[in-house]
């Protein structure tokens, strides 16, 4: 599993998304909103969207918060327009970042997004400087409790998937991202719990670290997931995981 993966699982763990559920909605609701705008309201003829909203619905968001997102997507509600960009840059010890945000004001958003990369040991780059890096996956987790890891395989592969590897409490599923919605859909028609079901982006090669850089790394994972405008970040560091359960408080 990457290395921001392995982080965001760590986190899940420790209850840190629960406490921060407020602002895990706010950025939902722009997902919701811009892919709505750009793709149109309804979930079965726009892929982002229904994967917008299964996110939210997972996150236990209110379905009436889900609607009116939508339709502040498609006019029918009055919102704020948001504007999505992507920013790259090397976090401590070379780590490759991206960095997926949704703003209503560019300038002032590369200017944070810069000073965070600036203050935690990295430097943002430029357009494309560590894209190359990352392909688009989907990534699906199911807990190890909800299945045995041969009926998992068994459906998983039928419907497309890539890889599956056994962490310590999940089982954690790659796909390409054409199959993505297959796979899950293929899980669901088995009434298989999913934890998490997400498109992501994953690294090719990663980058080990310790000491130091590991606790720069993840202090900037974290001031950047902190930040308002921030939709994702993924980055291709590897970190054990004894050490980021250590840090990860």
């Amino acid at each position: 599993m990457s290395g921001h993966s392995k982080w965001s699982s760590i986190k899940r763990k420790k209850g840190k998304a629960d406490a921060e559920r407020g602002k895990v909605f706010t950025k939902l609701i722009r997902e919701i909103t811009v892919v709505a705008r750009e793709g149109g309201g309804d979930p079965e003829a726009n892929a982002r969207l229904r994967s917008a909203i299964a996110a939210a619905k997972a996150a236990n968001m209110p379905a009436d918060n889900i609607k009116k997102a939508v339709m502040k997507g498609t006019g029918e509600l009055p919102g704020v327009s948001y504007e999505a960009a992507n920013y790259e840059g090397y976090g401590p010890g070379g780590v490759a970042v991206l960095v997926d945000v949704l703003t209503d004001n560019k300038n002032r958003t590369v200017a944070e997004i810069r000073h965070l990369f600036t203050k935690n040991g990295g430097n943002l780059g430029e357009a494309g400087c560590v894209g190359w890096m990352f392909q688009k996956r989907g990534y699906i987790t199911v807990p190890k409790a909800n299945a045995t890891e041969d009926a998992l395989l068994e459906i998983i592969v039928e419907a497309g998937a890539q890889d599956m590897e056994a962490g310590n409490d999940y089982y954690e599923i790659t796909t390409p991202f054409t199959e993505f919605e297959k796979v899950r859909k293929a899980l669901e028609s088995k009434s298989i719990p999913i934890e998490d079901a997400e498109i992501t982006m994953v690294p090719q090669t990663t980058v080990k670290l310790e000491g130091k850089h590991a606790e720069q790394m993840l202090r900037l994972m974290e001031a950047i997931e902190d930040h308002d405008d921030v939709q994702n970040v993924y980055a291709n560091f590897d970190i054990e995981e004894e050490i980021m359960e250590k840090l990860a408080v």
